[in-house]
């Protein structure tokens, strides 16, 4: 194994340290990753969700709760519109179906929902649209699909069925004629982030859903200062609109050069509600520059903040803005107005928290969700990603935890542990998907939605017997590739693992090309047919983009889609020979990047080797794709005891202790017991790659190193 332990200059530790007041080990880590940019490193040291970016970033976000605001309207008969909510058949499509569900029923509004089942296929149905246009259905929403379904679309509208899309998968050439789109994909989006789960797209259109009864909601803001410099008057300000800047303005002022009317502020600010943090003041400096006939109406901002946050109170703008925790993370110099703009948007959060707690308390379930969602479908953990999780697993482990889950985590043997990313990934997604893979996800929405706890225990019992089901059709399904898979990759020149089999079950297909490529090291498609219809997943690794990769290949599929490392598609069986005679031609273009060399994260010297490490491992979860676990390296321990524990299939394990000097740490060497009294012995002197762990036993909780490699000291 190649260890690499990236040199970071002393001086950019020490940059990182003073300015954002972390330890050197930090400090090292965020450099050696390349999270050097203030925007970035935010995410890392930041948790609140004031952080995340706001729903209405979404340029079609107000259309979109403008629309599900006119589906809840009530009749002279009070009925409400028909509503579908479609969605996918895994974890993040089942978790987005689950929460926009739960905002529709605190809207009142008439709904149903959908998720595939047995073998019916990816994305709305044409099937799924004519059944509800034959109840009158007049609105369908579409939840991690739809961004594909062109010709489903058209057939709503036909048939006088208004579409809202929600999807966060890649966009194809041809969009489809929705009425209402909301994917961070597209380029007209307006979103910052593109790569956020379904769910939680979901979770932005529930969020603005809640805004939307505030007084906030389409008000027309603009928050106003005016300072004095050299001996100019400076007025400046920010036109909002749902929170989000608008637009900005500066106008630079000498009193009395000018009038009013020769600025750009009557048109500026017409129709404006206006907002200032100390109106008297403000409008001195207005009446200063303009003259005393001058008198806007500014509404006191600052006092009723001020109500909120005591500790403000006679504070000006000036103070303000160098408490900013976001300014604090930019490339630029805070300014006044935007200090003012921080602390405006905390205190309507924070007040419409305090106003409806019953709303704060489902977007904290709803970031349960989220938090699975992002896991499931393997999302970049930066960026708000980090927050959705973190905010999912500390009401998790608060035993806030929402019906449904509750369940499930009790079935699987989780409830009452300390609840990690980790156990996300290993245990409960996989539990989750199984159904979905098994034709059955409508009993994951079921498990969530049900009102009945003994429904919920006998449905979350019912997902972990699918769960054992899917375990063993994939034990199956790996037997049936292995005999295939040698010859396949010869065939493909060591490129590609092409497997194709009826007999495997469709939706262990994706399990099991991620197992080829991890057992292999490069892409693998495995394909199975059902009904004619050839349906295959393909999964990547080292870098290479399986998405434009399929794009070549869309000639022949019915459909297709997915992310960087993960797609689907399908395709008619009379095609399949085509398609493999293309992947043979596309073979030889796969390009992969270097194999992987272990990654030293920090060195950490025998006098840190303290249980305080693991507040350096907290800070940086969660872990997952992009930001995988930290690896540590410690020179020099002493090993103090070693032991071997029998392992599977003939590989035993290794048990040592190691002394540091202050600590003495219980590693765990997972398939390695042979390298005992080979490699080192009790005694010696070695250097360890490790990772921090918490190890539960009978309720109690111990930190332990994971070893990832070892060497005898030099």
């Amino acid at each position: 194994m190649n260890w690499n332990k990236k040199n970071v200059l002393k001086e950019d530790m020490e940059r990182l340290k003073s300015r954002y007041g972390i330890d050197p080990i930090t400090a090292s880590i965020l450099l050696r990753r390349g999270i050097t940019e203030g925007r970035d490193i935010f995410f890392f040291l930041e948790n609140d969700l004031r952080y995340q970016h706001n729903p209405f970033l979404f340029n079609s976000m107000e259309d979109a709760v403008d629309r599900i605001l006119a589906a809840a309207e009530k009749d002279e008969n009070g009925n409400s519109e028909k509503v579908l909510v479609f969605g996918d058949r895994d974890v993040d499509g089942v978790t987005a179906t689950t929460l926009l569900c739960d905002a529709l029923e605190e809207l009142g509004v008439d709904f149903q929902y959908k998720v595939p089942q047995g073998n019916e296929a990816y994305g709305l149905s044409e099937d799924a649209v004519n059944a509800f246009a034959e109840q009158f259905g007049s609105l369908i929403i579409t939840v991690d699909c739809g961004i594909a379904n062109v010709a489903e679309t058209a057939l709503a509208h036909q048939k006088g069925i208004d579409v809202i899309i929600t999807d966060h998968h890649m966009p194809q050439e041809e969009l489809p004629d929705a009425d209402i789109i909301l994917d961070a994909h597209l380029e007209n989006s307006g979103y910052p982030f593109a790569d956020i789960s379904g769910c939680a797209l979901v979770y932005k259109l529930a969020s603005a859903l809640r805004f939307a009864k505030s007084r906030w909601y389409k008000a027309d803001t603009a928050l106003i200062n005016a300072r004095t410099e050299d001996d100019e008057i400076i007025i400046e300000i920010i036109k909002l609109r749902n929170l989000v800047p608008v637009s900005r303005l500066t106008e630079r002022i000498r009193p009395g050069e000018k009038s009013i009317n020769d600025t750009r502020l009557p048109s500026y600010l017409s129709g404006q509600m206006l907002l200032a943090w100390n109106p008297r003041e403000t409008s001195t400096l207005i009446r200063q520059a303009f003259g005393s006939s001058i008198d806007f109406e500014l509404q006191d901002m600052g006092a009723e903040i001020c109500s909120m946050f005591p500790s403000l109170k006679g504070k000006s703008l000036n103070d303000i803005k160098s408490m900013s925790k976001i300014a604090r993370y930019g490339n630029h110099e805070p300014t006044e107005i935007g200090g003012f703009y921080n602390i405006f948007v905390t205190y309507v959060q924070q007040s419409l928290r305090k106003e409806s707690p019953r709303d704060s308390e489902r977007e904290e379930k709803d970031l349960q969700l989220v938090a699975l969602a992002a896991v499931a479908d393997v999302m970049p953990l930066k960026n708000e990603n980090r927050i959705f999780i973190r905010k999912g697993l500390e009401s998790i482990n608060a035993a806030r935890i929402r019906p449904g889950l509750v369940e499930l985590l009790s079935r699987v043997e989780l409830l009452g542990k300390r609840i990690t990313s980790k156990d996300i990934g290993w245990t409960i997604d996989p539990n989750l998907n199984a159904a979905g893979r098994l034709g059955e996800a409508g009993i994951v929405a079921d498990l969530f939605m049900s009102k009945d706890p003994a429904y919920r225990e006998l449905t979350a019992a019912k997902i972990s017997e699918l769960n054992g089901k899917r375990q063993t059709l994939t034990q199956e399904a790996e037997y049936v590739a292995a005999s295939q898979a040698e010859k396949s990759i010869a065939e493909f020149k060591g490129h590609l693992c092409f497997i194709y089999d009826e007999q495997i079950v469709k939706g262990i297909a994706g399990i099991l090309a991620g197992r080829l490529v991890n057992r292999h090291g490069i892409p693998a498609i495995v394909c199975t047919c059902v009904d004619d219809v050839i349906t295959g997943s393909m999964r990547s690794c080292r870098g290479f983009d399986v998405t434009d990769f399929l794009e070549q290949l869309k000639d022949l599929f019915i459909s297709h889609g997915g992310h960087a490392y993960a797609a689907g598609f399908s395709l008619k069986r009379e095609n399949l020979s085509a398609f493999k005679e293309r992947l043979l031609e596309l073979a030889p273009t796969i390009v992969l990047g270097p194999e992987d060399t272990t990654e030293i994260d920090a060195e950490v010297p025998l006098q840190y080797m303290t249980p305080d490490l693991i507040n350096v491992v907290d800070l940086f979860e969660p872990y997952g794709n992009e930001n995988p676990p930290l690896v540590f390296l410690c020179r020099n321990l002493t090993v103090a005891q070693a032991f071997m524990l029998p392992g599977k299939k003939d590989r035993n394990h290794l048990k040592l202790t190691v002394d540091a000097g202050k600590s003495k740490w219980p590693c765990v060497f997972w398939g390695e017991g042979d390298r005992l009294n080979r490699d080192f012995k009790i005694g010696d002197k070695i250097d360890i790659l490790f990772q921090v762990e918490r190890n539960t036993y009978n309720g109690m909780e111990n930190l332990q190193l994971n070893l990832i490699d070892l060497r005898k000291s030099l």
